[in-house]
């Protein structure tokens, strides 16, 4: 049975930048690739994410909006372990510049050099459906 909240996964998803995250590509076969989410977590649910709009990851939402992200955390030092989490949602694609300006972060400019004004910027929102987690203690689901 489930005992973290979505407030408290929540919590654990700010420390953790990068994720595998996983779309449904050509012939129906899964891509995965790694991604920040810049630390722009406010779990009512939403995940976002800045990209390109000619990659592949764009083009496989476009088919099909439904994504996994997984994220992992390692042991803490006093052996205490880590955690995993596993996010089912639904993706959209935003090509707003209001919506860049809201979820932009320091940083970013390493891969958009122009900042929210670079050409082909999109955002994508990762709209979570469930979250499981494991944290070597105990493990549950929660229903977003």
């Amino acid at each position: 049975m489930a005992s973290m909240t979505r407030e408290e996964l929540s919590k654990h998803l700010k420390k953790l930048d990068f994720c595998m995250f996983s779309t449904r590509g050509a012939s129906n076969r899964i891509s995965t690739r790694p991604m920040s989410n810049n630390g722009d977590v406010e779990y009512d649910g939403d995940s976002w994410f800045f990209s390109y709009t000619d990659t592949r990851k764009i083009s496989d939402i476009r088919k099909d909006n439904a994504v996994q992200l997984t994220f992992t955390a390692p042991p803490h030092l006093l052996s205490k372990p880590g955690i995993f989490i596993a996010i089912d949602g639904n993706a959209s694609i935003i090509e707003d510049v209001s919506e860049f300006e809201q979820h932009w972060v320091k940083g970013l400019e390493r891969w958009f050099p122009e900042g929210t004004q670079t050409p082909g910027l999109a955002l994508i929102k990762v709209a979570a459906r469930s979250i499981q987690y494991w944290n070597g203690e105990e493990n549950g689901k929660v229903e977003v």
